[in-house]
């Protein structure tokens, strides 16, 4: 008896090795080789996912570059954007609703209605023509001078980067692998890993699968390791290392809480009347969107000219604060205005990093009724609780903050902060943003007999 043999070893199922023939050889590689369905979907996912980070970071330094370009003109012409702003958000939602109308808004929104039917989606909300455009008219909109943000657009792309990948191998697309292109995107967009997986989670997925859970760590490490080989090792917003004793956070996370949370859910609550509403004003928007955008934009420019503060991102005023520079009282509320009248124009663009900004000027508001406790703390819990308010998502706020400014002292009150947030916000707004948002993308239903 050959110890290798199978069919005479004394311990068949055990035998030391299997003897290897042509017919177990091709079967093998229809199952695991190269032409397997198995190996292009692998392959699918991790092409998608290093040019997942390479979209990511030229898609952020683009819109960046835009910023600054803005700027430069705002500051160079102090009056002219009251006319060049509503004249580019009626520009942009032409653009939108004649070649684009899937590009309009955040993008997060069309990733959470592509679930439902992945493979046709591709045709649609996240084909390489919608995600093109969505690109090209957020730079528009940042140029614009529009308090957007590129995160939501990231996520859009980052799913369409997917199921590019899967139509190139001739592999099924699936809603985890969208899950996973969208996660992917966050984590790049923000240099937020864990994020990326927890937002996935609570907020892109409404039912998560457990078997998912691999693909969506694979496609962020591998999307972030790309991320950070071009763009670096960063901090999104610097590294900040706040704290808080006990004792204050007992007393200031309710407060935080509470009014940030109500303030998001505000926001929320506007967005959604305006997009699912039936009263005058909505069905008047409905009727002359042009108008409409223009009316916007001018409340944008409005507010941008007045205080030189609340164009674009607001990145540099939430950093300004979160390092404890003093900043005027209105700037929250003024930035909450300006991002609501541009998300509700119609023209593509994100509310992530302009929520984030709104919730720092919430924090600077908090700033004044704990003005003995630490600066940079209070701000942070302000950005947690109101991004809770808008997106409705608590985990991932907090491992946001955490990540963005290195503050992991302050988890604890950030948890709390977060939770207390979720709750207060459904006092103003029951439904979830982005889901509620997402029923205005929904596929129609395929009719019976078709192909």
């Amino acid at each position: 008896m050959r110890l290798g043999s199978w069919h005479g070893s004394p311990f068949p199922r055990y035998g030391v090795a299997r003897r290897w023939t042509p017919a177990r050889f091709r079967a093998l590689l229809r199952t695991s080789g190269p032409q397997s369905v198995q190996f292009r979907t692998r392959s699918a996912i991790l092409a998608g996912a290093i040019l997942i980070g390479i979209v990511a970071t030229l898609f952020a330094e683009a819109s960046d570059r835009a910023g600054e370009l803005f700027h430069a003109y705002a500051s160079a012409n102090r009056w002219w954007p009251l006319l060049t702003t509503p004249l580019a958000f009626m520009a942009l939602v032409v653009l939108t609703r004649r070649y684009a109308p899937f590009a309009r808004g955040s993008g997060i929104p069309q990733v959470i209605a592509a679930q439902a039917d992945p493979n046709r989606a591709t045709a649609t909300l996240i084909s390489v023509r919608t995600v093109v455009a969505k690109a090209a008219l957020t730079i528009g909109a940042v140029l614009g001078g529009a308090s957007v943000g590129r995160e939501g657009p990231t996520v859009q792309l980052a799913a369409a980067v997917m199921g590019l990948t899967h139509r190139f191998l001739r592999v099924p697309l699936r809603g985890g692998v969208l899950i996973a292109g969208g996660a992917a995107g966050v984590a790049a967009a923000f240099n937020t890993p864990l994020a990326g997986l927890l937002f996935a989670i609570e907020e892109l997925a409404s039912a998560y699968e457990q078997r998912v859970t691999l693909l969506v760590l694979a496609a962020i490490v591998i999307a972030g390791m790309v991320a950070q080989s071009v763009q670096g090792d960063y901090i999104y917003f610097g590294a900040i290392g706040a704290h808080m004793s006990l004792g204050s956070a007992l007393v200031v996370v309710p407060v935080a809480g509470v009014l940030g949370g109500m303030s998001g859910g505000l926001f929320s609550r506007i967005l959604l009347s305006i997009a699912t509403g039936r009263n005058r004003v909505t069905m008047w928007a409905r009727r002359y969107p042009i108008w409409f955008a223009g009316i916007c934009g001018g409340i944008v420019a409005g507010l941008g000219v007045a205080t030189q503060l609340t164009w674009g991102t607001g990145y540099s005023a939430a950093r300004a604060m979160i390092v404890g520079v003093d900043a005027p009282l209105w700037f929250g509320p003024a930035k909450l205005v300006a991002t609501a009248a541009t998300a509700v124009a119609g023209l593509p663009g994100g509310i992530f990093a302009p929520s984030l900004a709104v919730g720092a000027g919430v924090g600077n508001l908090l700033r004044e009724v704990f003005p003995g406790e630490p600066a940079s703390a209070v701000v942070i819990l302000g950005m947690v609780a109101y991004f809770v308010g808008v997106v409705r998502a608590p985990l991932t706020a907090v491992i946001i903050l955490t990540e963005t400014t290195a503050s992991r002292g302050l988890m604890l009150p950030m948890f709390a902060t977060a939770f207390i947030a979720d709750f207060a916000s459904q006092w103003v707004c029951r439904e979830k943003l982005y889901h509620g948002l997402a029923q205005g993308f929904a596929l129609p239903p395929v009719e019976k007999g078709a192909a």
